[in-house]
């Protein structure tokens, strides 16, 4: 899936970053045994810049930010928290419009989406920037960067979503650091990808308000959320953000038929009880019931989050089976290479449908959405 210099060459882009999508099916940055064009430098990004679409002006030269629910009221001159949008003589601008700072083709079920066209390659690019600061991120190096800090590619939505459709892809994913911060880049690349019979994906966090979240609904096909905890403390002390906008994010989703899916990094010691596993699910069935997938994630050491231990098996299993008893019908078993919890069962007849084995589909028993063996119709997008 890398491409070839002349294919790069041809689109008239440099070579891409690979940060956070490091260990995914290919990068941009290398194209076999090829050496890739260099990336642009790092400058002052003026033709990156663009008006921002959620922001109110408080007064003399002063704006309100109303992307997301920090809300941060910016003077002239300065940022708000996310690093990527600024105030400039009392207009409100987002800096990485079109600046892809990785860019990579990933599995679907990378992302992880279990339930969207299995085994499709997808499209990945982000931004520098995040509303948010996790411990465990593990894409530091792009979400709590600023964006003159890191190389980009001069990606604009024609640009990018031609580049997907030369590659062969059929999805387009918004990811790796957060989507939210860079809002009208997604929404313009969605739109792009719907007039070229692409579909669109956001990977989030969810911590957005929602009127732009309602934007982003209409161009999307599918968006999974992390939800890291079902206890503001855990959000107030890990993640620099609160627990209701998140959970607000998904049920309009639902709502807002969407396709859905979650997941919950499993964080030993933090968030990883029998009670709020118990809490997750249930949430999960009352809120935006039983057939939304929530997939269990196992954590590894990362950024701030280095002396804890990674995520026991013997843990994930238990949220399997915590979940399952509460009667969600998809749970799964994530960064745990050929663990049964990847697979896709048949709720009514319990046949095996989907079998993975780590990023590739080793069988796939859906026929038209439905289980080939019993005929029961199965969520997601299949074609």
């Amino acid at each position: 899936m890398a491409w070839t210099r002349r294919e790069v060459l041809r689109l008239g882009i440099g070579c891409a970053l690979g940060a956070g999508a490091l260990g995914g099916m290919a990068s941009l940055a290398t194209s076999g045994r090829r050496r890739a064009p260099r990336m642009s430098q790092p400058d002052s990004g003026a033709k990156w810049v663009r008006r921002a679409q959620y922001y109110e002006k408080l007064g003399p030269r002063r704006v309100r930010c109303v992307l997301c629910p920090k809300e941060c009221e910016v003077g002239p001159g300065e940022r708000g928290f996310c690093g990527v949008r600024e105030n400039q003589d009392g207009e409100y601008y987002t800096l990485v419009y079109g600046r892809s700072a990785s860019v990579n083709i990933d599995p679907v079920e990378k992302k992880p989406f279990f339930h969207v066209l299995p085994g499709r390659p997808i499209f990945s690019f982000s931004t520098a920037g995040c509303n948010m600061e996790c411990k465990n991120c593990q894409n530091w190096q792009l979400s709590q960067s600023r964006p003159e800090q890191l190389p980009a590619m001069d990606l604009p939505p024609a640009r990018l979503v031609e580049a997907a459709r030369k590659q062969g892809c059929s999805l387009i994913a918004g990811t790796y650091a957060e989507p939210v911060v860079f809002a009208e880049y997604l929404l313009d690349v969605a739109r792009e990808g719907n007039k070229r019979g692409l579909r669109s994906t956001m990977v989030s966090a969810g911590y957005i308000k929602r009127e732009p979240m309602i934007d982003l609904c209409r161009e999307l096909a599918a968006v999974k959320i992390d939800l890291k905890s079902m206890r503001d403390d855990f959000y107030r002390r890990n993640c620099r953000g609160t627990l209701k906008p998140v959970l607000d994010t998904i049920e309009l989703v639902k709502k807002q038929g969407v396709w859905l899916e979650i997941v919950y990094l499993v964080i030993p010691t933090l968030n990883d009880s029998d009670r709020e596993i118990r809490d997750t699910a249930r949430w999960t069935r009352e809120h935006v019931g039983s057939d939304v997938p929530l997939h269990f994630s196992r954590f590894h050491p990362q950024y701030r989050l280095k002396r804890l231990p990674p995520t026991p098996y013997e843990t994930l299993a238990r949220c399997h089976e915590i979940a399952r008893a509460e009667g969600l019908q998809y749970v799964y078993v994530g960064n745990v290479p050929e663990h049964g919890g990847t697979n896709t069962y048949c709720p009514k007849c319990g046949k095996l449908l989907i079998r993975r084995q780590l990023y590739r589909i080793a069988e796939n028993h859906l026929r038209g959405g439905r289980c080939e063996f019993c005929g029961q119709s199965i969520p997601g997008l299949w074609s």
